[in-house]
């Protein structure tokens, strides 16, 4: 993607975004990044659009229809799943073990990651849209904040999970 095109195509996109928004429910920002993954993929197989707002105004809105398609169909949970699994004293005791073990690692994760996994661990199973409005941030963003988020408990934990004789 060339500078000009992305400097040519900003405005036009923040507009259509903003505009069309409103009436997905997402983020305008959601949309944007959206659409400039289609046009790196576009520039990739096919070349530039010949007409790049054209272009730009019907990717934006084949975006939003996708985004209005995908939200009708997701649900919560009612509940959780079914589980088969033998719940005795010890399974239950080594299960709260488990999860107190972790929401202290979460406690100590650097930056708005503890806030982000503790609603990603929330029991009332929010969605990412919900998680997104809670935290004040785009719901694009949620998945590479997750990931980075997931790295840094994972690091946190390696330590404390290692077994500690020898292997082999």
């Amino acid at each position: 993607m060339t500078y000009d095109l992305v400097t040519t195509l900003r405005p036009l996109l923040t507009a259509e975004a903003s505009a069309e928004a409103h009436a997905t429910g997402t983020e305008p920002g959601d949309l944007e990044q959206a659409v400039w993954l289609r046009l790196l993929e576009r520039l990739q197989s096919e070349g530039p659009p010949l007409d790049p707002p054209g272009w730009l105004r019907r990717a934006v809105r084949s975006e939003s229809r996708r985004t209005r398609r995908t939200t009708r169909f997701e649900r919560p949970y009612e509940n959780e799943p079914a589980d088969d699994g033998d719940n005795g004293p010890e399974q239950l005791t080594l299960a709260a073990a488990r999860r107190r073990a972790l929401h202290d690692a979460v406690r100590r994760l650097p930056g708005r990651c503890p806030t982000l996994m503790a609603a990603l661990l929330s029991p009332r199973d929010l969605t990412y849209r919900e998680i997104a409005g809670e935290l004040g941030i785009s719901q694009g963003s949620l998945g590479p904040e997750r990931s980075r988020c997931l790295g840094c408990l994972r690091r946190l934990l390696t330590p404390e999970v290692a077994a500690h004789g020898v292997r082999g």
